[in-house]
Order: structure tokens, then C-alpha cells, then sequence
């Protein structure tokens, strides 16, 4: 009897795992200080780089125009993969995210937006303000 209430709590488990909705909120944060990120050219013109030592995003819409993101999934915290284009997915879950549009979520289970981080440029190229 008591390895047939085994069995049906692992089967239980199991559909929980795939069928229930569980909403974690990662913390993803701003760099204290400021980060020199290394030259503009480096960040293709509509698309993303991933600096992943930084755990920094750095997107580019348009010639002259930055906007850097947390690299953090605002599912669980996993470290995003290197963005193809425009776009940033989770290898842990694949939440996808847009790097040009506020970093909005395009799938989840992840439904917050990354988190915007000041940018500016200065002689040495891309710095993210901290």
C-alpha cells in the first residue's frame, strides 16, 4: 500500500512540474559603478550584444542610439544566451526577450522586462552607467 501512495505522489509531482504555473521574481540589478563595455562598433546596428562578464546587454535600434539591459532572465536570474538579433532567450527556461523594444518579454514563463540600465557613450566607446 505504502509504495502505491509513492507512486501516486511522484505522478502527482511530475504533473505539477509540466501543469502548474509558478511565478518567481529574480532581482536583477544595476552595476553600482560605472562599466567601460569596450568599443561601439562591437554592438551591430539593430541587434544586442551579450557582455557576459557584466551580465550586461547592450542593444543598438538605430546608428547612434544604445540601450543597455540587465542579462538577467526576470524568471528565475539564469544568464541569458548571446542575443540572435535583436532577440535574447533564456537557456534555462526560454523565455525570449526584445532588446529594442523595452525589453519586453516575446514568450515566457518569464512576463517582466529586463531591466533597463542607463548607457552612454564616451572616447572609449559603450558605458553603462552604475
Amino acid at each position: 500500500m505504502l509504495r502505491g501512495a509513492a507512486i501516486a505522489s511522484v505522478g502527482v509531482a511530475a504533473t505539477c512540474l509540466t501543469g502548474c504555473e509558478h511565478r518567481y521574481e529574480a532581482k536583477p540589478e544595476a552595476p553600482d559603478e560605472p562599466v567601460e563595455l569596450g568599443p561601439a562598433d562591437e554592438v551591430p546596428v539593430g541587434g544586442a550584444r551579450l557582455y557576459e562578464r557584466a551580465r550586461l546587454l547592450v542593444s543598438r535600434p538605430e546608428e547612434d542610439t544604445f540601450l543597455a539591459w540587465s542579462a538577467v532572465c526576470t524568471h528565475l536570474g539564469c544568464l541569458l544566451s548571446p542575443p540572435e538579433g535583436a532577440i535574447a532567450e533564456c537557456p534555462c527556461h526560454n523565455s525570449r526577450f526584445d532588446t529594442i523594444d523595452g525589453g519586453r518579454p516575446l514568450a515566457g514563463p518569464a512576463y517582466d522586462p529586463l531591466l533597463s540600465v542607463p548607457v552612454r557613450m564616451n572616447d572609449e566607446g559603450v558605458l553603462v552607467a552604475g
